[in-house]
């Protein structure tokens, strides 16, 4: 079985976060401020924040907060800050992470504005800050698609955000751990992440980080294990570890940090970006492949393609069931891009790969892909 839908979920996963899970269940609970018994060793929690902000450039690393994931993450968010609907401008890029707790939160009331993309999932700065108005509060941009990995220009529109004195807050999902992230540098004032993607954690792991001079209210209330004898909440003192935490994903996560950074992220992304080159150029000497995106949009390690004449669920089937290739095929949760991609109610079929993936797992999906094109072509 040959696996390309990392932008999904990555895997396999390195050594050392498979070892972390099976250790995590061999070692004491892990404190999160509750622990009675002294191991000596760092708090993954705290531990993990710091590796994180290490890796997206974040300073105030105690201002990260983990969750189950980005859609989480964004309904915290969305709901922590407070602002209607209609004074965030949101692009066409967005998931449905964001998307739908702005459409259905009731306390969220409107509904935000669109900025459009190009053809290839480009957002371009100019059109953004033309979509300011004085009501305007926040801008919430996706980093890299998830269909086409078109990586957008974060400095620039971070520089626009700040100089009409509005919050932007970024999606990072699934850019962290393989495109180069500036939480601080963006100047943003929140990021979501998860971490079963290019971070190489586990289903349910994720986080949000929202920087200190943020006005923020929680969307939950209960156990925190810090002060248990205050009842009445007091912004000052927010508890954003509410609960009992995914122990065994911050743990995971933890141990793909360390390989992430042990690695490089630059090194990774360059790696990545030959590949998909490669497969790029491949793709696009097939006569019957539509490619959505181009050499210089696609950055990131995703790309989205149709063949003539099959729909995108058929070819991704026909790949699984014909040639044991796992790829993704539909919207990919982000509804609002596609009629500026032109690919259709059907969506595209997405393959997208991970620092995993090898030459020769490539070089078997470009072969198949051309034993499709042959079969297509012939009946066009």
């Amino acid at each position: 079985m040959i696996y390309l839908n990392n932008a999904a979920t990555t895997w396999p996963k390195p050594q050392c976060v498979q070892n972390a899970c099976i250790d995590f269940f061999h070692q004491l609970p892990a404190g999160q401020f509750r622990s009675s018994v002294d191991t000596g060793k760092t708090d993954v929690f705290e531990n993990c924040q710091k590796k994180l902000g290490m890796l997206l450039g974040i300073r105030e690393t105690e201002r990260i907060h983990f969750t189950s994931g980005s859609t989480e993450a964004f309904n915290k968010l969305l709901y922590g800050l407070g602002i209607p609907a209609s004074q965030i401008i949101v692009t066409a890029t967005e998931h449905n992470s964001v998307l739908r707790p702005l459409y259905n939160i009731p306390s969220i009331q409107g509904k935000p504005v669109i900025v459009p993309c190009n053809g290839n999932g480009r957002v371009l700065p100019e059109e953004l800050e033309k979509c300011i108005t004085p009501a305007t509060r926040a801008v919430v941009v996706n980093h890299c698609s998830n269909v086409t990995g078109c990586i957008q220009d974060m400095e620039k529109i971070g520089r626009i955000a700040k100089e009409h004195h509005l919050l932007l807050i970024a999606d990072i999902s699934q850019s962290a751990g393989c495109i180069p992230v500036d939480v601080d540098g963006w100047m943003a004032d929140a990021v979501a992440f998860t971490g079963h993607k290019s971070l190489f954690g586990i289903q349910g792991s994720g986080g949000y980080y929202v920087r200190s001079a943020v006005p923020f209210r929680p969307m939950m209330f209960g156990g925190s294990g810090r002060d248990s004898s205050r009842l009445i909440y007091q912004e000052e003192n927010y508890e954003y570890d509410t609960g009992t935490q995914n122990g065994i994903g911050v743990a995971a996560l933890d141990a793909g940090l360390t390989y992430l950074l042990e690695k490089g992220v630059e090194t990774i992304h360059r790696e990545e970006q030959e590949k998909m080159r490669w497969l790029y150029e491949k793709l696009a000497c097939l006569e019957s492949v539509i490619l959505y995106g181009n050499l210089e949009e696609n950055k990131g390690p995703v790309l989205s393609f149709r063949v003539k004449g099959i729909e995108a669920s058929d070819t991704a089937y026909i790949l699984q069931n014909g040639y044991g290739i796992v790829t993704r095929a539909g919207l990919h949760c982000a509804p609002l891009i596609h009629p500026w991609l032109g690919s259709g109610r059907g969506g595209t079929v997405r393959i997208s790969i991970s620092d995993q993936n090898t030459w020769e797992e490539l070089e078997q999906f470009a072969a198949a892909m051309e034993e499709i094109d042959r079969m297509a072509a012939a009946e066009l």
